[in-house]
């Protein structure tokens, strides 16, 4: 972000007064009327200038959600980032997911581990995976419960990752229980 120029602001500031100045000097027999109208104007602006600064927040938590059709086939829409994201739960605890195609397995971050009920800080960190981020060690997580839409697996080959991880990812050893997987549009389908 670019710094601000102290001799910029001081001009803006003396621009800013004189302009407002001269407005007050023309209309001061209807004063009253005038600010409210201000005030009515600013409210409209800062409405317009939130609802700008929030659309793609909007846009994101409208277009994320996930469904469920016919003979339990998935859809899941393509994020603006490019990615797909699906959410599970684990052992009954909602986890979103990245998924990953490209993962072998299940990679959980610390903070979604934590919501599983698993502590990071006792994990055994004996695995090494390798990430476009680079090498990674990872521990080796047992008895977890996939749920989603009825359908519940375990034996999914699972790891929770030692690194700064954003968010889980959803690799193979979870999506390879599925007959197909293929993306039609923008949208991921999933079919048992």
């Amino acid at each position: 972000m670019r710094s601000v120029d102290p001799v910029q602001l001081v001009y803006l500031t003396v621009l800013a007064a004189a302009v407002i100045g001269w407005f007050i000097a023309e209309n001061r027999q209807n004063l009253h009327n005038v600010l409210k109208q201000g005030i009515v104007w600013l409210l409209l602006i800062v409405g317009l200038m939130a609802g700008y600064g929030l659309w793609d927040d909007i846009q994101r938590d409208n277009s994320r959600a996930q469904y469920i059709g016919p003979a339990g086939q998935i859809e899941v829409p393509r994020q603006g980032d490019g990615h797909y994201y699906l959410t599970l739960k684990l052992n009954g605890v909602p986890v979103d997911f990245m998924i990953d195609t490209g993962a072998t397995s299940v990679a959980l971050s610390q903070a979604d581990a934590m919501r599983i009920g698993t502590d990071p800080e006792k994990l055994h960190y004996t695995s090494t995976a390798y990430t476009a981020n680079g090498a990674v060690r990872t521990a080796r997580l047992s008895g977890v419960e996939f749920e989603l839409n009825g359908m519940r697996d375990q034996g999914v080959e699972t790891f929770v990752s030692q690194g700064d991880q954003d968010g889980s990812l959803l690799g193979m050893s979870y999506l390879s229980r599925y007959s197909k997987i293929e993306i039609t549009g923008d949208r991921l389908v999933l079919i048992r």
